[in-house]
């Protein structure tokens, strides 16, 4: 059978092309040899699974040790301990009876049911003393397991292990799932009150993450498809996937696939270009795939918009690095911190949130606003776009700000929105934003003419001048001589008539028309 990119579900290297996942992840199995109990978190559709299958199977042909996959998905909707921790144990049971290990049929035979908070603990003592080698434990979906069903879990954990030099209790277990152990404690905190002592995180002894990619490793990827099919990748385009996605694991497949199976109709006598990249990624972000669409679920949680808002608007000092809520962001994979910078986790994120996050407006606009600003040669009227969006601005923010769940980062979201309803005629926005820039860097596409704009909220005297400095920066990086800094000021105070205006400066040999709303 012709091995493809897979979307759907693990990895397997007789099906699927696949970038080799133990040499990539090497430093888990010095961690078994040394008894550890550990966390992999990372975020959803990065490889996890795939890791786990792989290295159960590793362990079995090695023949040191027995291995047992579990996914804990299954538990999710038990919160209460007495109901939840008898599901941990059926599934655990399931898990057992698919498996190779020997004397699986009196795995918790004899087990009472009576104390939930020792059942589980209890079946893997008795079940590992039967055994004649070591058994490590890969619990997938950890972060399934919700309140006192965690806390109740965890604890047999740590029990097993704190006697387990005396009583047998698996060799190494690992934790996964997309949240890194810190915020399974905040889950379970009510108040942010403790969870006394001691306390069943305090037996982890690691929390690692897999890493997106490298370029390389896409590079090695695709070329599996062109020694199986012959079909190449040009190294232009294998550059454009990974300036997309930044390594993604599914948006790197996903993007392939599209090209191949989609696109081409798997004719693999044809290249894949750049230039097929660029639909590819347009087609995906239009359809919102399962992927993507779960993700952005996300942005309606408030400890989320907590984050991505200053990251939206730039924000300055907004958002603290070690805060639950970062962090929680960052384990799902919306964001990335580069540099101690925050931001969109990658350019396909950083496109698809604000089109989400806008979506109504833009929705509203296919009626209500006529797209009159394309002019006969192909080429925008970019200050008449900018001064029809300050009318629009003034006779409607108050109304749409109002909407918005996101209602600090209303004005870049809604003149995005106003600028998407144009470009999707024919263009595209980049858009640069990230948390304490001060500002949102957007360049408008539009056939072979380039629009950088930069967006900022006004704070003071120094807005304009600091403004223009940062966009005459970013004119030099797209390579224009001509740009538009639009001003939001919020100030409820002012009049319009000191918020709406136009004026064009000269800033480092350039162009800037000021654009106040």
């Amino acid at each position: 059978m012709q091995r493809y990119f897979n979307i759907a579900g693990p990895c397997n290297v007789i099906d699927h092309y696949m970038v080799p996942v133990l040499e990539r992840n090497k430093n888990l199995l010095p961690l078994i040899e040394q008894k550890q109990y550990f966390v992999i978190h990372a975020a959803r559709q990065s490889g996890k699974t795939t890791l786990l299958h792989e290295l159960a199977d590793y362990m079995e042909r090695e023949g040191k040790y027995y291995a047992l996959y579990c996914s804990l998905e299954q538990a999710q909707a038990f919160t209460e301990a007495k109901e939840g921790i008898p599901q941990v144990l059926n599934i655990i049971r399931s898990a057992v009876k698919f498996s190779n290990l020997p004397g699986k049929e009196n795995f918790a035979k004899d087990v009472g049911r009576e104390d939930i908070t020792t059942m589980v603990g209890d079946a893997l003592k008795v079940f590992c003393a039967g055994l004649d080698k070591p058994l490590v434990l890969f619990f997938d979906e950890i972060d399934s397991l919700q309140n006192g069903t965690l806390i109740s879990f965890l604890r047999q954990l740590r029990n097993g292990y704190v006697t387990r030099s005396r009583i047998p209790f698996p060799h190494s277990i690992a934790l996964v799932g997309m949240r890194n152990i810190r915020d399974y404690k905040s889950k379970t905190r009510e108040d942010r009150e403790t969870l006394g002592s001691p306390s069943p995180f305090n037996i982890i002894t690691k929390a690692l993450t897999l890493a997106n990619f490298s370029f390389k490793e896409i590079e090695g990827l695709y070329k599996q498809h062109t020694e199986s099919t012959g079909q190449a990748f040009e190294k232009t385009a294998v550059d454009s996937v990974y300036d997309y996605t930044d390594g993604q694991p599914w948006l790197v497949n996903a993007v392939a696939r599209e090209i191949i199976v989609e696109m081409l109709d798997n004719d693999f006598s044809k290249k894949i270009t750049a230039s097929l990249v660029d639909q590819a990624v347009k087609n995906i972000l239009l359809r919102r795939d399962t992927h993507i669409d779960s993700l952005l679920e996300r942005l309606k949680e408030e400890r989320v918009r907590k984050v991505m808002e200053p990251v939206i608007t730039g924000e300055k000092y907004a958002i603290s690095f070690t805060d639950d809520d970062t962090q929680y962001c960052l384990d799902l994979g919306l964001i990335k911190n580069e540099g101690k910078i925050l931001k969109p986790a990658n350019k396909m994120y950083a496109e698809v949130i604000i089109r989400t996050l806008s979506y109504d407006l833009q929705y509203h606009m296919e009626s209500q606003i006529k797209n009159r600003w394309i002019r006969p040669d192909g080429s925008l009227d970019m200050d008449g776009l900018l001064k029809a969006f300050q009318q629009f601005w003034r006779e409607n923010s108050e109304i749409w700000t109002e909407k918005y769940q996101y209602k600090e980062a209303a004005p870049h979201l809604i003149l995005q929105a106003f600028l998407q309803r144009v470009v999707n005629a024919g263009g595209d926005i980049l858009r640069e934003y990230a948390a304490n820039k001060g500002r949102m860097d957007l360049c408008v596409r539009y056939g072979e003419n380039k629009y950088p704009l930069e967006v900022k909220l006004h704070y003071g005297a120094k807005t304009i001048p600091e403004g223009l400095e940062q966009l005459a920066g970013y004119m030099d990086v797209v390579g224009e001589k001509t740009g538009w800094l639009v001003v939001f000021d919020r100030r409820k105070a002012a009049a319009w008539e000191e918020k709406i205006y136009w004026k064009t400066e000269v800033a480092a040999g350039k162009t800037i028309h000021v654009v106040g709303a």
